[in-house]
């Protein structure tokens, strides 16, 4: 029999918009209440206010050291628990290297490396003392294939491949499964910063999913037995040529 999700607590960061939203409308969906984390103040207003008690806003900037350090902490205050943690925030850059900046290198990798890495840091005393939960990070098929139009996001989904792998071997013996899902192009902000050349391709082929795509298949991870770990998932357009 597969995990029911109802009354479970998830928190799940960048969940104002994108895959983060599409993932907490899909677990409010399945009976579970959701401390939703984003640094956008009005947008989790607006969205409490649509989704009803079931969604828990929290205004935290996990480029911030201090917000990032009370997220967990925070989130337990508020909902007493914290089931499933999903490390989905995140940030892109495309096109080549030179074409950045090392504060803006700094940023993503803060971002979409070190803060993951600090939250699941944080919660994992939590989960080993109830010896249960799930931690789901996004990441993308670029952990996966060395993408040359993006080598500094690449570079920071390979990192996040190889953290959640070894987390995974960690914590499989204290009930805790650990796994991340990979899509390939989302439609979303993100992709704003995606050579016009390259995005335009990607929407005149079809090449490009939907959140709430990805957002299934994170319910799927979710929903498996408990003796059953989905370890990466790569979610691909079908169109997707990579």
């Amino acid at each position: 029999m597969g995990e029911i999700l109802t009354d479970k607590v998830a928190l799940i960061t960048g969940a104002a918009s994108g895959i983060g939203l599409a993932t907490a409308r899909a677990l409010i969906g399945q009976g579970a209440r959701v401390v939703m984390v984003d640094r956008d103040r009005a947008a989790l207003d607006r969205l409490a206010g649509e989704l009803g008690p079931a969604a828990i806003p929290q205004l935290t900037d996990l480029l911030d050291a201090e917000s990032c350090a009370a997220m967990i902490p925070e989130a337990l205050a508020k909902a007493g628990r914290i089931d499933i943690l999903h490390c989905n925030a995140g940030t892109y850059i495309g096109g080549d290297l030179v074409e950045t900046d090392g504060a803006t290198i700094d940023r993503m990798l803060n971002l979409n490396v070190n803060a993951v890495m600090k939250n699941v840091h944080a919660v994992i005393p939590h989960m080993v003392e109830r010896g249960s939960g799930d931690i789901i990070v996004t990441c993308s098929v670029a952990g996966h294939s060395a993408i040359p139009w993006e080598p500094v996001y690449s570079g920071s989904k390979w990192a996040i491949t190889c953290f959640v792998q070894t987390m995974r071997r960690q914590l499989n013996r204290k009930g805790i499964r650990v796994g991340q899902v990979s899509p390939g192009p989302v439609i979303s902000a993100l992709l704003a910063d995606w050579p016009e050349e390259n995005l335009q391709k990607a929407k005149d082929s079809g090449s490009l999913i939907e959140p709430d795509e990805v957002a299934d298949a994170v319910i799927y991870m979710l929903t498996r037995p408990r003796n059953v770990t989905i370890r990466d998932m790569i979610v691909l357009p079908t169109n997707f040529d990579i």
